[in-house]
């Protein structure tokens, strides 16, 4: 397919997934169904087109004077992918699976800019509603935060130090190009490319099936070590869901101690038996979800971690899609079924030891303000210096402007590179 087709193509999937309310990843499989003749290369390009029109959909729909498929798409070309739009309008012309060609006042605005004035919202590329919350964790700094948050994220991997090095993973892959993570110990990146570039499929990958490596972000690697998990300690996993987390602590931990593995929804759950078979990890003892499955673990653990279920605002850039679906009353679902795990991780850990939140948001309502109401409620409770917590974990310097005004650790595209994460270690007094 040429770009045209691809343009065109591109407009479908996006005009499926707002009549239709269903997910990108659906719309797109189906798209590529019901077109066999699409090679990969091209379901990867009308993945991007997609995907680069849903994480800049505010500036793309005002520039454009629309937020129909069709104007956000042609938006993308120009502004994303550099292309002339009198040159794709006439190229249009010649291809029958081409949109319609450009209109005069689609040719004037694709090579406009945005006025000064334009609300920062709309620079940020996000909800309109959201814009306090993100003013209060950023700053001077939330437009550009959410700017950063609209760019394609990188491919990283997290390094299996059970079965094998990263000087072992990156030669195995070295067709790739991998390059060493800034901040994770044990991770490997691929920049994300432009315009049609495609996702290195790594999991057909011989390291991958022999355990080597794991899909992760570095924000998600980073907080897994920030968790700062110990050799023979006994560790609760609260939230394990798939258990990406659960299998970098147990590396950590060098398959030493104990950890014990749960999550309230067994389908969440499924995926870690096979998952922990592959990369060795044997001192993981997975808890279904039943009455007091739990219970014996009350006031014995040295340490409980908190993958806490949240809006995911930090993956806006792999899931540009929710962006644009959170709503106030979903934020107010979560935080309210964040408050109740906190209070109920508490009663497991001993004395001394260490309750450690984490979310993959860069709101501060699922963040700080979670931490400052459960200090309220448990005043035996302070969190552990962010710059301790990562000199411990790491032993290299802390990144600047990471710390949050509670003793949390906020990771942003913009600061660390990564998705967005949030951290607070909670220590128990003894």
């Amino acid at each position: 397919m040429r770009l045209p087709g691809r343009l065109s193509a591109a407009i479908e999937v996006l005009t499926d997934v707002e009549t239709r309310k269903r997910p990108v990843s659906e719309a797109l499989k189906a798209w590529g169904l019901n077109n066999r003749f699409a090679g990969a290369g091209d379901r990867a390009a009308i993945g991007n087109l997609v995907y680069d029109a849903l994480r800049r959909r505010s500036s793309h729909a005002a520039l454009m004077g629309s937020d129909t498929p069709r104007a956000l798409v042609l938006a993308v070309a120009v502004r994303d992918w550099n292309e002339d739009p009198a040159a794709l309008s006439e190229s249009f012309a010649t291809d029958n699976h081409a949109p319609a060609p450009l209109t005069e006042e689609e040719l004037e605005r694709a090579v406009g800019q945005l006025p000064d004035g334009t609300p920062g919202h709309i620079l940020a590329d996000f909800p309109e509603w959201l814009t306090p919350s993100l003013e209060r964790a950023f700053g001077d700094n939330w437009i550009a935060e959410g700017q950063d948050m609209s760019g394609r994220p990188s491919l990283d991997l997290r390094v299996n130090t059970l079965k094998s090095s990263r000087e072992r993973v990156m030669k195995s892959l070295a067709r790739f190009n991998p390059a060493e993570t800034k901040f994770s110990p044990n991770g490997v990146t691929m920049p994300a490319g432009p315009r049609d570039a495609r996702t290195p499929n790594v999991t057909t990958d011989e390291g991958y099936l022999k355990g080597w490596f794991e899909v992760q972000d570095q924000g998600s690697q980073l907080v897994a070590g920030l968790a700062n998990a110990k050799p023979g300690e006994q560790v609760l996993d609260l939230c394990a869901g798939a258990g990406g987390k659960t299998l970098a602590l147990a590396a950590v931990m060098g398959n030493k101690g104990q950890i014990f593995a749960y999550d309230s929804d067994r389908n969440r759950l499924a995926p870690i038996y096979d998952r922990l078979k592959r990369n060795g990890a044997r001192n993981v003892q997975v808890r279904a979800p039943q009455p007091d499955a739990l219970e014996d673990l009350v006031g014995k653990m040295d340490r409980v971690v908190i993958d806490a279920p949240c809006t995911g605002t930090g993956t806006w850039r792999r899931r540009p899609d929710t962006k644009w679906k959170l709503t106030p009353e979903l934020l107010a679902q979560r935080v309210g079924e964040q408050a109740a795990i906190l209070a109920d991780a508490a009663r497991y850990l001993k004395p001394g030891g260490t309750l450690v939140y984490i979310t993959c948001s860069i709101l501060p309502e699922e963040n700080d303000d979670q931490v400052v109401a459960f200090i309220k409620a448990n005043p035996d409770f302070a969190s552990v210096n962010p710059a301790e917590l990562w000199q411990s974990a790491f032993g290299t310097a802390f990144p600047a402007d990471t710390e949050t005004e509670q003793g949390g650790i906020a990771l942003t595209p913009r600061l660390t590179g990564t998705d967005g994460f949030y951290i607070n270690a909670l220590r128990r007094s003894a």
